[in-house]
């Protein structure tokens, strides 16, 4: 079965098939076009008794490694050597060999952990850390411990993450390694002459464009072979190849993830004449692109980044990593020595990121949280994950699946959730077709569905106009993926008829706005472009859009690019106002609010949509207790100046914190978070009070008191006296502005005839004494007084009894009586 080919891998082929069985767990580090993807599955194949799968973390991918496995073995696609993707599938009672992707692999598992007949599971290509790669990973290993230590499991990487993939499959896995084919590549550093702006959002600087396109000119005359030139997307590839319009001789070929997979197919195919390959990371790993012998990379990757606070997600254009660098020049070199044009400058190459992150730093997690609740496992405990969910991003995934359903209150999969992962699609448009088809009918949501799912590339915003020009094949190549997926859907659903007679266009709308009912919006200024979002984000139709005018609209696909205020209408449905409350019902409110709106209490009756009011009226009667929260926003917003703090309230205030930094517990914090964590102090004041000018009307002094447990209440005065009786006879206040040292400001005359200073909080804290001269001015400090009469009295008095001759300056005070009164002169 192994075809007699010369490639690398075979060297490695003993070893790695020893290792399997030994362990039953291995991983392969091989570089693209050793024969990792095509040999080893078919070694594999002639060692066990039963069908081996081999995940591939794209469409294209398994359908060209079944194809270039068939063709090894002289054999046609399905017979030893099948594929299963989405909405396709090439299988028969004879296939040895299943190429799948991940997500195949993964609803696979789901249906049967034991993943019965299977006797191996290949995974390719883990370095690119897809989440279904990361899931099938941590499943299958999950399924070996549990139910199936038969199951042998090998992944393959063509970067060093060998070490963690190892580890995480558990101790005993060997890591075995295969040499590259060691033609050689040229590598020729041509950054841009000129200014180029940096990839910000989606967009690409036309001049990078224009640059790419004069290098892909100079690499075709300085020599031979076919060019694969590396973009980020399909626009980019479509502005490249109108660039290099013109060009005789030379076939400009296009290859990304949006294309039918019979234009992919062609482009796998060896050409007739010379070709210039434009093609996104696809061409990356797992493929090869016959006859290129030079590479032109423009440095660039797209990477999916999800806005979670707003639920946006959004493709950005970034800098490439130096792995993937390597990997795209690896592909000039596959079969004959080549070259590869970077784009960039060497000195730039250095400050490359070494790998790219994980998918799951920045995707939208509802699907693979909701994969997690299925297997049993909501967070991911126990699972041999590479990488665990950013908690933030997984919060907000398993509230989403709860508003949707599929998970309970505890976080457990739902009867609906299991439905809903059976789908086959996110689960927000997984949701939107099964309650969608009960309202529009299972052939119109399976239609519009398959729209956003497929990744169906249009040219307008509109979205029903776009499904109009599918359904009548305006588009062929797009049509086509469209009816396939839209097939896969409909065979999965229970039939239904529509429900009523709304058009065409307001059904695709409410399939839609069941699927992202937060992005429902409604136009913020009659004729404008702008949007208020259900959700309560802003979203901006493009100037050339084909809706302006429209009230109401249902956002399929939106995003908020960095540094802007609004995001960006791509795709949506005009919708009326009773369709989109039928479809974000949860989101519809009728009812009393009371907020904190401009400095001040505001009482309304609001009917809304999440964020969109719809009408409101005053409020007459709001709930006290709404009236109080709305009170303590405030207060939490504005800070605690907006209470009326008397002497008598700062100094209550003072003393306690006094007391609390001396004692600690249960002596209470009063700093201002201590005091806006909880407003209970405030007491029946706060639930009485109805705006802000009742907040300056609270005794704050007598709320502050009520912080003090009984005990503490009956010892404050002591503890903590607002004033002290000194020898003299005066009543003087404490100064508690410095808790951690209070002070009493007190003339020299009226500490006669004492050795001790008074003490505060039971007797534990000496108080600090400001000796005054008769002026009040300071004349010493002092928490030990009898030391002061021995050593420091007598430099104040040298000092002080010439100025001041009518008071007392005994040669012992502390036989002296004590006085705060001028002593009479005498005649």
């Amino acid at each position: 079965m192994v075809p007699d080919v010369d490639l690398p891998v075979r060297a490695a082929l003993p070893e790695l098939l020893a290792a399997l069985s030994g362990a039953g767990t291995a991983v392969l580090v091989a570089p693209p076009g050793s024969g990792k993807t095509t040999l080893v599955p078919l070694a594999l194949a002639e060692e066990v008794d039963g069908r081996v799968i081999v995940a591939e973390p794209r469409r294209i991918a398994a359908r060209a490694a079944a194809s270039r496995m068939a063709q090894l073995t002289g054999t046609r696609v399905g017979e030893l050597v099948g594929y299963t993707v989405r909405g396709d599938s090439r299988t028969s009672a004879a296939t040895k060999v299943e190429v799948v992707t991940t997500g195949v692999l993964v609803q696979r598992l789901h249906r049967d952990p034991e993943l019965s007949g299977v006797a191996a599971v290949v995974l390719d290509e883990c370095h690119e850390r897809h989440l279904d790669t990361d899931l099938a990973l941590a499943f299958t290993l999950d399924s070996r411990t549990h139910l199936r230590p038969d199951l042998m499991l090998l992944a393959t990487s063509a970067t060093a993450e060998a070490e963690r993939l190892a580890a995480a499959m558990g101790a005993g896995t060997q890591i075995v390694s295969a040499a590259g084919i060691t033609h050689p590549v040229e590598v020729f550093w041509t950054p841009p002459t000129g200014p180029v702006d940096a990839p910000y959002g989606l967009r690409v600087d036309p001049r990078l464009l224009d640059h790419v396109a004069a290098v892909i000119r100079r690499a075709l005359a300085d020599g031979s072979g076919d060019i694969l030139t590396f973009l980020p997307g399909a626009a980019e590839i479509g502005g490249v190849a109108h660039r290099l319009g013109g060009l005789r001789e030379v076939d400009v070929v296009t290859l990304h993830g949006r294309q039918d997979s019979s234009k992919q197919d062609d482009a796998l195919r060896p050409g007739v004449r010379r070709r210039v390959v434009l093609a996104t990371a696809v061409a990356e790993s797992s493929l090869t692109v016959p006859g290129v012998r030079i590479v032109v990379d423009a440095g660039l990757a797209r990477v999916p980044r999800t806005d979670h606070g707003r639920g946006l997600g959004a493709l950005v254009t970034v800098r490439a990593s130096r792995a993937a660098a390597t990997q795209r020049a690896g592909r000039a070199g596959r079969e004959a020595p080549g070259r590869v044009y970077r784009c960039w400058s060497e000195h730039d190459h250095a400050r490359l990121p070494a790998q790219a992150d994980p998918e799951i730093a920045g995707a939208d997690l509802t699907a693979f949280v909701l994969h997690l609740a299925c297997w049993g496992r909501t967070d991911g405990a126990g699972l041999a994950l590479l990488d665990q969910p950013p908690a933030a991003a997984a919060q907000v995934a398993r509230e989403t699946l709860t508003a949707i359903g599929a998970l309970d209150d505890a976080g457990r999969v739902t009867v609906r959730g299991r439905d809903i992962a059976d789908v086959g699609a996110h689960p927000r448009l997984a949701r939107a077709l099964l309650d969608g088809s009960k309202i529009v009918g299972s052939t119109v949501a399976s239609e519009v569905v398959a729209m956003l799912s497929a990744d169906v590339r249009t040219t307008t915003d509109d979205l029903p106009a776009a499904l109009r020009r599918l359904r009548g094949n305006a588009e062929p190549g797009a049509t086509a993926a469209w009816r396939t997926e839209a097939r896969r859907l409909a065979g999965g659903i229970a039939p239904h008829r529509p429900a009523g007679s709304s058009s065409a266009d307001l059904a695709a709308a409410l399939l839609v706005g069941l699927a992202f009912p937060e992005r429902i919006g409604r136009v913020r200024k009659a004729g404008g472009r702008v949007y208020l979002m259900t959700g309560g984000t802003a979203a901006e139709l493009a100037a050339e859009t084909s809706l302006s005018g429209m009230e109401w609209l249902a956002i399929a696909d939106a995003d908020r690019q960095p540094g802007n205020a609004a995001a960006r209408i791509r795709l949506a449905a005009p919708i009326d106002a009773e369709t989109a409350k039928l479809a974000a019902e949860s989101l519809y409110a009728d009812g009393g609010e009371v907020t904190w709106t401009g400095g001040d209490v505001l009482a309304r009756h609001r009917t809304r949509l999440g964020a969109i009011v719809l009408t409101e009226r005053p409020l007459t009667k709001p709930d006290p207790q709404q009236v109080a929260a709305a009170l303590g926003e405030g207060l939490r917003r504005q800070g605690l100046k907006l209470l009326r703090w008397t002497p008598e309230a700062t100094g209550v205030r003072e003393r306690l914190a006094f007391l609390h930094h001396t004692l600690g517990e249960p002596w209470p914090a009063v700093d201002d978070a201590a005091l806006l964590a909880d407003l209970g102090w405030l007491g029946p004041a706060l639930v009485n009070a109805r705006n802000r000018a009742d907040l300056a009307r609270i005794d704050v002094a007598t709320a502050l008191r009520r912080l003090l447990p009984w005990a503490q209440a009956a010892q404050f005065d002591e503890y903590a006296p607002d004033r002290i009786e000194v020898p003299s006879g005066s009543q003087i206040q404490v100064d508690y502005t410095d808790p951690t040292a209070p002070f009493l400001a007190v003339k020299v005359q009226e500490m006669f005839g004492t050795a001790q200073a008074p003490t505060l909080a039971g007797g534990r804290v000496p108080l600090v004494l400001h000796l005054l001269s008769p002026a009040r001015r300071p004349a010493a400090v002092t928490a030990d007084l009898e030391s002061f009469w021995q050593n420091g009295y007598l430099s104040v008095r040298s000092e002080l009894r010439g100025r001041y001759p009518n008071h007392p300056w005994p040669d012992n005070p502390l036989k002296a009586k004590p006085s705060g009164r001028t002593k009479p002169s005498k005649r």
